[in-house]
């Protein structure tokens, strides 16, 4: 077992009014505070797992950063949760406005992300990709079947950056906005093209998860779960495809329904297949 993202807790377990003693998988939450060129910046919780994906998608979804270059260096103290970062300019009244801002794994108000910095660093996306409904299907299938942790714990979410048919790399974590971090981390630091990538997720589509996604520069968003009505008024603005309850072979195509091979009417704004 990875102690870093599960571990044992005994319980007692009751089926009707039977009670006994077991052992019970849950997930591990993680304290991390982001020092920025010797300046508090935030502090999140977080899985323990792929922590330097995690700061630096972090740090370019919150405008700090660009490219994964202009990190100078990183060093994380996993023993006291603290990350030290330096990056090659100071801190400008941009990243001020973050500063020791508390931002938990919980999902919604718990992260601030209403704010001027979403103006600046949310991205209109352009893409022509087309995938099909069946490649919704299939990939929600592969990252079920990979979704160990999850498996184990319930408590974690996961998002996976796929390509085609295949899953490229698959991020977990508590916070499903970390696990968006992660697959944005990696792909600055790999510097992976986005041109025919695409995002399949576990998790609720929040305003917050929206806008993550539009950061990266993503132009499809295939989950789970639903959307709110937020989101998908912020997906029509930035040109993003939403596609929910991915679940049992069926889905809802939201928004932007013209990256849909099957989709021949693309004046409609809500498919079900």
């Amino acid at each position: 077992m990875d102690e870093t993202v599960r571990r044992d807790w005994e319980i007692i377990h009751f089926e009707n009014n039977d009670a006994s003693t077991k052992d019970e998988t849950i997930a591990t939450e993680f304290p991390l505070t982001i020092m920025v060129n010797g300046t508090e910046f935030a502090t999140m919780v977080c899985s323990p797992v792929n922590i330097q994906a995690l700061l630096v998608g972090f740090l370019a979804s919150e405008g700090v950063i660009r490219a994964y270059s202009e990190i100078t260096s990183m060093d994380i103290d996993m023993e006291f949760g603290f990350a030290y970062i330096e990056i090659g300019r100071p801190l400008d009244s941009l990243e001020a406005d973050h500063s020791k801002r508390f931002i938990g794994s919980c999902c919604g108000k718990s992260r601030q992300f209403y704010l001027k910095n979403d103006v600046k660093t949310a991205k209109t996306v352009m893409s022509k990709q087309i995938i099909s409904a069946r490649q919704c299907y299939d990939l929600m299938e592969k990252l079920h079947h990979a979704s160990t942790h999850f498996k184990e714990t319930g408590g974690v979410h996961n998002a996976a950056l796929c390509c085609g048919n295949d899953i490229l790399s698959i991020h977990t974590d508590i916070g499903r906005h970390n696990a968006l971090d992660k697959i944005y981390g990696d792909i600055l630091m790999n510097e992976i093209s986005l041109k025919d990538k695409w995002i399949v997720f576990s998790g609720r589509v929040s305003s917050e998860v929206l806008l993550k996604i539009s950061k990266i520069g993503i132009g499809i968003l295939v989950s789970k779960s639903a959307p709110t009505d937020l989101a998908l008024n912020l997906a029509n603005d930035l040109g993003i495809t939403v596609i929910g309850f991915v679940r049992d072979r069926k889905m809802n195509v939201y928004t932007h329904p013209q990256r849909i091979a099957e989709v021949k009417n693309t004046k409609q704004s809500q498919l079900s297949f």
